[in-house]
């Protein structure tokens, strides 16, 4: 079983950056990919970002290529968003979440174990 606790969100201006966190309480997770994930009121749930924990391979939706960031730390089994640029269409819920390492980074079914979520708030 893994327990994910996100913390990071807030309300910011149009342009400003926020970091969020995601702690993974797991032996190990190198069997896991960890992704991203948002949902806007009336939104659909979306994959933001996703990392392959063994490798540090990463992937990232169109809308934050260059500039989300999504890293690892495995001495604090944690999980990195780095999100720089924002805008009020980032506006959302953000969840993390952990899946199994063998699918694809872009596949957004099979993931596990999920956070309870953290809100990001942008202002125009």
């Amino acid at each position: 079983q893994v327990q994910l606790v996100e913390s990071g969100g807030g309300l910011v201006q149009a342009g400003d950056s926020l970091r969020l966190s995601c702690a993974a309480s797991a032996r190990t997770l190198s069997t896991y990919r960890m992704g991203w994930f948002r949902q806007a009121p009336g939104k659909e749930r979306q994959i933001v970002a996703a990392i392959r924990w063994n490798t540090g391979t990463t992937y990232y939706t169109d809308s934050v290529k260059g500039r989300f960031t999504i890293s690892k730390d495995n001495a604090k089994n944690t999980i990195i968003l780095q999100m720089n640029s924002l805008n009020p269409e980032d506006t959302a819920v953000y969840y993390c979440a952990a899946g199994g390492a063998q699918y694809p980074l872009w596949r957004t079914t099979d993931y596990d174990h999920w956070g309870q979520g953290t809100q990001v708030t942008v202002s125009s």
